[in-house]
C-alpha cells in the first residue's frame, strides 16, 4: 500500500522525475505558459509555486535554494527580480491551469499551465527572455574563449 506517498509517480524514476520537473519549472518562467498533460502539471504546480514563494522572499538563502532546482541563472534573476516581485501581495495560487482536451494519439488528457497575470506580462517574457539567453550565451562563450 501506498500510505505516506504523496505525489505522483508518472512512470519514471525519482531522479528523473525531479530532473524533468525542473527543466518544465525553467520552461514555465522563461515563457509564461506551456502546454503539457495534465498529471504533469499537477505535479509541476507545487514546484513552480514554491520557487514563486523562494523568489517573494528574495534573500540569498532562498536565491540558493532555486538555484538547486534551476541552474539558468538568467532565469533565476528574472524570478526574482520581475516574477516574485509582481506576485508580492497574492498569498499564493501563483498559476493556472486549462484544459485543451485529448491528445489526438493516445487521448491523454492536455492542459495549458500558466502563471496568472501572464497574459498582462506576456510581451514582456518574450522580448525580455530572448535577449536576456541571447546575451548570457555570448558572455559564456567570451569565458570559454578567454
Amino acid at each position: 500500500m501506498r500510505h505516506g506517498q504523496k505525489g505522483r509517480k508518472l512512470g519514471r524514476t525519482a531522479s528523473h522525475k525531479r530532473a524533468m520537473l525542473n527543466n518544465m519549472a525553467t520552461s514555465l518562467f522563461q515563457h509564461g505558459t506551456i502546454r503539457t498533460t495534465l498529471p504533469k502539471a499537477k505535479e509541476l504546480r507545487g514546484v513552480a509555486e514554491r520557487l514563486i514563494t523562494f523568489a517573494k522572499r528574495g534573500d540569498l538563502s532562498a536565491r540558493r535554494q532555486v538555484l538547486r532546482r534551476i541552474q539558468n541563472k538568467v532565469i533565476v534573476s528574472k524570478l526574482f527580480d520581475e516574477i516574485g516581485p509582481s506576485f508580492s501581495d497574492r498569498p499564493g495560487g501563483y498559476t493556472r491551469i486549462l484544459k485543451l482536451g485529448p491528445r489526438r494519439g493516445d487521448s491523454t488528457e492536455l492542459c495549458m499551465i500558466q502563471l496568472v497575470g501572464s497574459e498582462v506580462r506576456s510581451d514582456f517574457v518574450e522580448s525580455s527572455s530572448e535577449a536576456a539567453v541571447a546575451e548570457a550565451s555570448e558572455t559564456t562563450e567570451e569565458k570559454k574563449d578567454a
